[in-house]
């Protein structure tokens, strides 16, 4: 997990700043007894909030302001200015607001405001029961969203996990390498769900979905009846039919229950192998090498992630990993495993204590096809997010929703908070298309490079800076527009390719 080790920069607010200092548009950063703040002049007045962002702690300052928001440089947060209300995932929390006072054209920010009243958001619509089933990004962001815009309802979270909502994107990076304790993983405290009334059901799996009586059953026999309901079942890994498959030192991961399981398995282990070099997998060779593993990954392809980044980026990866001693066979597959050696279709042997399968997902569409729901590679949306049931919605990785012309369906954390907060609003009537530009993010030995957009295809890459110089940005076009860039130190450019794709 990235934290801000970020001194506050710009002057001491509380000693007064000129008025005219204060740009038109944009920020001005400082500080209030060493606490980061960031003012901003807006038309009803100026506003103080703080400079940290609530998510990772990443400094503001060098994030992007439009419209009276500000998002954050790292991870594409938004707040607003004016309120310091947290807009999109994924972060969650308000930012602290500030008490401001112009005295002859000189703003002084006093103290933070401890008691700010928190914004009220009226739904449109007020179902009585609303029931998640899935307690992944979505389900999780979904029910946050609920009772921010005041639904007093009852609101059911079923989970078929045994551990709360947590911050998955890092089990495959600081906490899998250990440097991330086990403290930092729940999204909020067991008690957080009792405060916000939020029922949450772990080790909970759903047997069927009966739209005409607008049930839900698990396979306990409980019963749970709603008026709304949010699909939010994810993913799960694809799973090998080999023979060898079910070993107990042969695992995926996914949940916070697999990290864990990985990690007891590195106590005494030598070496490990990965099959697949996506994202995850790449991540979780970084960390496995951090424990001080023999780290082998085999890849199906020539480049890994030259898929998503394209070869430039996928090779400048690669080769982060193969200083730090991974070992990357390209363009090769497994024939077999007897629990301790690898046997590569070439006849390669590869020793190995532990063996983490990964070669993608696949959504969990089993209760919305059994329930009649549309179904194509994914729960078929609309740009609502409602299903073919007007009263069943879905987000997250197994939405599959229409974007520009096409279907999409994305994989991304970031991509299926912000669709649970969609999907709030609109099981409360507020009929609001979801729009949102894809981003996520990825961490190799420090080192993190920022994906926004979506290119499933391209016929065009530029690069521009160098990225063996930590510092460059590859932009993907389509028949001459612009679908998605990739960069490496250039948080602002990546967020102004956001901006310009929201357009």
């Amino acid at each position: 997990m990235a934290q801000s080790d970020h001194a506050p920069v710009g002057p001491d607010l509380a000693k007064g700043v000129p008025l005219s200092s204060l740009p038109a548009a944009g920020v001005l950063a400082g500080h209030v007894d060493g606490t980061a703040v960031l003012l901003s002049r807006q038309d009803d007045g100026v506003f103080a909030v703080s400079g940290t962002c609530s998510h990772y702690g990443a400094p503001l300052a060098d994030g992007l302001v439009v419209d009276g928001e500000v998002r954050c440089p790292w991870h594409h947060a938004c707040f607003s200015l004016r309120t310091g209300r947290a807009l999109k995932a994924p972060a969650f929390a308000a930012l602290a607001t500030w008490r401001v006072e112009i005295i002859d054209d000189t703003v002084f920010v006093r103290a933070a405001i401890e008691d700010a009243p928190v914004e009220t958001l009226r739904p449109r619509a007020e179902p009585e029961r609303i029931v998640i089933i899935g307690g992944g990004a979505a389900g999780y962001a979904a029910a946050l969203r609920l009772r921010e815009l005041s639904f007093g309802g009852s609101l059911t979270m079923l989970s078929a996990d045994d551990a709360a909502p947590c911050d998955r994107p890092n089990l495959s990076k600081d906490y899998l390498a250990g440097t991330a304790p086990e403290d930092w993983i729940p999204l909020q405290s067991q008690d957080f769900y009792a405060e916000k009334n939020i029922d949450l059901r772990l080790d909970c799996d759903v047997a069927r979905i009966d739209p005409g009586a607008r049930q839900v059953t698990t396979r306990s026999g409980e019963v749970f009846a709603y008026d709304r309901l949010l699909l939010a079942t994810g993913a799960e890994p694809v799973r090998l039919t080999t023979p060898w498959s079910s070993l107990a030192n042969v695992f995926a991961l996914r949940t916070l229950a697999d990290a864990r399981r990985i990690i007891a398995a590195t106590a005494g282990s030598k070496s490990a192998v990965l099959i697949g070099a996506g994202f995850i997998s790449m991540e979780a060779a970084g960390a496995l090498r951090t424990r001080g593993l023999d780290v082998h990954v085999i890849a199906r392809e020539q480049v890994p992630l030259e898929r998503v980044f394209g070869r430039e980026f996928g090779e400048f990866v690669s080769q982060l990993h193969e200083q730090q001693g991974v070992v990357i066979h390209r363009q090769a597959a497994v024939s077999d495993f007897d629990g301790k050696t690898v046997t590569l279709a070439d006849g390669a042997r590869i020793p190995a204590d532990l063996l983490i399968v990964g070669v993608g997902v696949k959504p969990r569409v089993e209760l919305a096809e059994a329930a009649g729901l549309a179904v194509q590679d994914g729960i078929v949306v609309d740009e609502h997010l409602r299903t073919s049931d007007p009263a069943i919605f879905a987000a997250g990785d197994v939405a599959r929703y229409p974007h520009g012309g096409e279907q999409w369906r994305i994989e991304h954390w970031v991509h299926a908070q912000r669709q649970g907060q969609a999907a709030a609003a609109n099981l409360l009537g507020a009929e609001q298309p979801f729009a949102d530009v894809p981003f996520f993010w990825t961490r190799h030995y420090g080192h993190d490079l920022r994906y926004t957009g979506h290119a499933s295809a391209w016929d065009e890459l530029r690069i521009d800076g160098s990225l063996s110089a930590h510092d460059g940005i590859a932009r993907f076009f389509r028949a001459g527009k612009l679908v998605a860039a990739a960069s490496i130190g250039r948080d602002q450019e990546n967020l102004a390719v956001e901006a310009q794709l929201r357009t």
